[in-house]
């Protein structure tokens, strides 16, 4: 008897790490969007993708809290403090300044990673990329940076131009100062005349293309924001039947029908964000963590949209073309 009953507690012993294994809790993480899932669709599968190879597999190892401000980005604060209050072990601000501010000021402990196309420094995330500091670090792409070049690529196009606009959220204010700004030097140089023109809705962005044939636009150029990613088709078909070439910010509009697209890589971008959050839930402190910077830049041409708009496309940028549609 005395033999079967230390058998059977070395079995249960030796199981016991098993089962106490198993009872570990998931954890769970929150991602707060400025937008609609159908304009991160890319952006999620590069990011769930990258958590997987970093051990944590959704609906099995790691559950995701979405919180979606569907271009409401007033509602941002609301949604951070609703993921605080769910306590979860990261908050991913997936919407640009306004979520990683948002997410910020609704709590100094629970970590954040953010996703930004601005400076994050100038935007406030962090007081330096190196050392960030606090609970808060992420990852930047150079889309706000680049603005320069897509000008440049307007004036290949278009030698002739003197006028182009740029379409502006005016409610992501740190986004737009900071567009304008890399902006207009290289627009001086390049003898083009500016306008902004904003819209932060639906209602609004269908207001924007006649008051473009007003001003006399003859090009536009569309700021970095995640209002502008959801409407990708609607820009681009607007664009195009107004005839207004019009250069873009991610790769969504030119499969959509746009012209060109000059900008950084949508999957390296959101597979950079998904290995801070991995180093995060393996325990690295933000404050370690310098923030990433998203460094592959990407240009499409849709050559189908040219023909259309009655343009011929300059042999120097379909040779330097990542893809060209045709």
């Amino acid at each position: 008897m005395r033999r079967r009953k230390f058998i059977g507690l070395a079995g249960g012993l030796a199981a016991w790490p098993l089962v106490a294994r198993a009872q570990q809790p998931v954890p769970v993480i929150g991602f707060l969007g400025s937008s609609s899932p159908d304009a991160y669709a890319n952006r999620l599968r590069a990011f769930r993708q990258a958590l997987s190879e970093a051990g944590f597999v959704e609906g099995r190892s790691l559950t995701i809290e979405y919180r979606w401000a569907q271009n409401q980005y007033d509602r941002l604060p609301e949604l951070a403090a609703e993921l605080v209050r769910r306590s979860v072990a990261v908050i991913v601000a997936g919407g640009g300044v306004a979520s990683g501010l948002a997410a910020k000021a609704a709590t100094s402990t629970i970590p954040i990673v953010f996703a930004t196309a601005a400076d994050p420094v100038q935007a406030g995330l962090v007081p330096s990329l190196n050392r960030p500091g606090g609970n808060v670090t992420g990852v930047a792409n150079q889309n706000s940076e680049i603005g320069p070049k897509r000008l440049e690529l307007i004036r290949e196009v278009l030698p002739k131009a003197t006028r182009a606009a740029v379409l502006v959220n005016p409610t992501n204010p740190t986004m737009v100062e900071q567009f304008r700004r890399v902006l207009e030097p290289t627009a001086r140089v390049l003898g083009l005349e500016l306008t902004i023109v904003q819209a932060s809705t639906e209602r609004e962005l269908d207001a924007v293309f006649p008051s473009l044939a007003q001003i006399r636009a003859e090009a536009l150029v569309i700021d970095p924001d995640v209002f502008f990613n959801g409407q990708s088709r609607q820009i681009a078909g607007r664009a195009l039947q107004q005839a207004l070439p019009t250069i873009y910010q991610y790769r969504l509009f030119v499969e959509a029908g746009g012209l060109i697209s000059y900008s950084s890589s949508e999957s390296e971008y959101y597979r950079l964000v998904g290995i801070q959050v991995g180093r995060v839930l393996k325990g690295a402190k933000p404050a370690d963590l310098p923030v990433e910077q998203s460094t592959k830049i990407e240009l499409l041409v849709n050559l189908k949209t040219a023909k259309a708009l009655g343009l011929t496309m300059p042999q120097s940028i379909i040779a330097r073309a990542d893809e060209v549609i045709e």
